[in-house]
């Protein structure tokens, strides 16, 4: 057989072969540097920049309505459930025919995958639990309430159910090893939104045994938990149990395949403090998560799903999470439009990841949590940001590693922010036009139509001593001396619009003029301007 002979007979299989995804042999992992962290994809610093389907898009015939709004939307990442039920629905047979799909689809539109693990808990609730251990109440135990009712909520104390959900998890992960060499997942939800609402935890007799007894070792306080643990001392509980319960199930997957894992929570009140109430009780909630810390290390994130439109309760929020020794990410959050605004102080936290809550037309709303309907204006306010960013993804998680970072929305008030960063500060003003001054009385202007919107924030990355890189939508940022030495003056070396190619940064065009005499002024569709200052007398 002659050489083009055997060529064409190859080719099919040849151009199926070049179709396909590189194989990376590098897993997933998340760095941690100096109090700030990146998730590591191939090799490299990943800004995830997400979205989440809708709890029951997660089948085959539903893809459809998924991924052509990723697209739209310009998100690298898909954040999608598997359910218990749906891989295991015969006890010990399993079926992972919708994972398969998942893969192949995400391939398709080049995006990465984050799989939510809808098992004993969902919302905190057994909804997802296949149907032989919700109907078997004997082997798989409910919490109990103190008059020894039960409760709707599967108890952590209950070691058949965390054997049953272990193996199933465990399952998940074998198959994702043998079918995802190339590592499409590159992280996984273990659970969503555990623990309890109604009761703050288990009132059961094995329970109450261990709640009378002495607090863990690993929590470095004394006594009984009533003690160590003063009016908190139901939720810290549960939240130990919940977190054991979840981090026996992760360390036994990341035996298979060690890929980054996080829980995520159901929210109280950022300003209630520690016994604050309205949260899971028993899940990763602000106020327990050095309970979550100590006892689930296997857990890798904890991350909060943030559904309040209001911008000082949001940014509490971030800051409660972004700690030296915890990853920022936000799984989930409102798609109404006002919570675009929010990607930007997210950004400036360092954050790994930021993702939108049911992206997709599968026809459901969760208003008042967030939009009555993912209109085309509601899926901008977040596909410009996205946009700009998606070629940068690298670039910015790499920047955002190695330097200070900040990020701001504007509040309800639409007052100045500012924050220093060297020794420069750096303001944002929002509701202002591109021109002019706010305090100008010569010349007639009116507020642009957004400046009593919900919109509008920007993110700053100090890339030297003088020298950052800024992006934003609907805000005026400028630059001063924080300190300044008797006669000094900032002035503008340079402002260039660009973005980075190869980790390189390639300028559009300069600012200048009109441009930057009042300073940098953002309108509707961000762009990245990479700045250096200076000063003279």
């Amino acid at each position: 057989m002659g050489r083009r002979m055997v060529l064409t007979l190859l080719a099919p299989a040849l151009a199926l072969l070049a179709s396909q995804p590189a194989v990376s042999q590098i897993l997933p992992t998340i760095e941690h540097r100096d109090g700030r962290h990146a998730l590591i994809v191939d090799g490299k610093p990943f800004l995830m920049l997400g979205a989440q389907a809708h709890n029951s898009s997660n089948y085959q015939a539903m893809l459809d309505t998924v991924f052509p709004m990723l697209d739209e939307m310009h998100a690298n990442t898909l954040e999608m459930p598997v359910a218990w039920e749906q891989v295991e629905p015969v006890e010990g047979r399993f079926d992972f025919g919708f994972v398969d799909a998942l893969l192949v689809a995400a391939r398709q539109h080049d995006k990465r995958l984050v799989l939510l693990w809808f098992g004993t808990w969902k919302n905190t609730s057994a909804s997802y639990v296949p149907e032989w251990v919700k109907t078997d109440i004997k082997r798989f135990n409910r919490m109990r309430a103190p008059d020894g009712a039960a409760h709707y909520a599967l108890s952590p104390h209950s070691r058949t159910t965390l054997e049953a959900d272990k193996r199933a998890f465990v399952a998940l992960m074998q198959h994702l090893k043998a079918a995802d060499p190339q590592h499409t997942v590159i992280m996984v939800q273990v659970e969503n939104e555990s623990g309890s609402y109604d009761q703050p935890r288990d009132f059961g007799p094995e329970a109450q045994k261990l709640f009378d007894g002495p607090v863990p070792a690993a929590l470095r306080r004394k006594g009984t938990w009533r003690e160590a643990f003063g009016v908190s001392a139901d939720r810290a509980f549960n939240a130990w149990y919940t977190a054991r319960y979840i981090d026996e199930i992760a360390a036994a997957a990341k035996a298979v395949l060690d890929l980054p894992m996080y829980c995520n929570a159901a929210l109280s009140d950022p300003f209630a403090g520690p016994e604050a109430w309205g949260g899971a009780s028993g899940g990763p909630d602000w106020p327990m998560i050095d309970v979550w810390k100590a006892a689930a290390p296997h857990i890798d994130v904890v991350a909060p799903d943030i559904y309040n439109r209001d911008a000082k309760a949001y940014i509490a929020y971030l800051d409660h999470y972004a700690r030296a020794d915890n990853p920022l990410m936000v799984p989930e959050t409102g798609n109404a439009s006002e919570y675009a605004r929010f990607f930007w102080p997210t950004l400036g936290r360092g954050a790994i990841g930021f993702a939108p809550f049911g992206m997709d037309r599968s026809g459901y709303s969760n208003y008042p949590l967030g939009a009555t309907d993912v209109d085309d204006a509601t899926l901008s306010a977040f596909a410009v940001k996205y946009r700009l960013f998606a070629p940068i993804a690298n670039d910015w998680a790499t920047i955002a590693l190695a330097r200070p970072t900040w990020g701001f929305a504007k509040t309800d008030d639409g007052g100045d922010q500012s924050q220093v960063l060297g020794r420069w500060k750096v303001t944002a003003q929002f509701g202002l036009p591109q021109f002019g001054e706010r305090d100008w009385t010569w010349l007639k202007w009116d507020p642009p139509e957004w400046a009593d919107k919900p919109v509008g924030g920007g993110v700053v990355a100090q890339l030297g001593p003088d020298e950052f890189l800024i992006a934003g939508d609907h805000v005026r940022m400028r630059f001063a001396l924080a300190d300044p030495a008797k006669g000094a003056k900032m002035q503008i070396l340079f402002a260039e619009e660009g973005t980075f190619e190869n980790g390189k940064w390639v300028m559009r065009r300069r600012w200048n003029g009109d441009q930057t005499d009042y300073g940098f002024n953002f309108a509707e569709e961000p762009v990245l301007l990479k700045v250096r200052l200076g000063t003279y007398r």
